[in-house]
């Protein structure tokens, strides 16, 4: 996955492979919310990238295991954001801000 490198910390009784699946399962969420994700879109994109995670796991446990439910928070998300971006430009625009 071009090349993104990850480092996790596990304790010597956590399952290793299920962390790898874990692992696996994060960039393939970012391949298809980025589309063919880079370093770049994790770094420009900083907040996506945190707020996906935190909806893929909660408390270093995996709280979701569906792909399509995470991506749908995303989508939720981002409408929420469009929404207040365009409040805060017609705010601006009248001089309320």
């Amino acid at each position: 996955y071009a090349s993104l490198y990850f480092c996790c910390g596990i304790e010597d009784t956590d399952n290793e492979l299920l962390t790898l699946e874990i692992i696996h399962r994060y960039v393939e969420l970012l391949d298809k919310y980025f589309g063919s994700v880079c370093e770049l879109d994790i770094i420009f994109n900083f907040e996506k990238a945190y707020f996906m995670l935190d909806e893929l796991m909660l408390g270093g446990e995996v709280q979701e295991t569906s792909k399509k439910n995470v991506l749908k928070a995303i989508a939720a998300q981002d409408l929420l954001q469009e929404e207040t971006d365009g409040n805060r430009s017609v705010l601006e625009e009248i001089g309320l801000t």
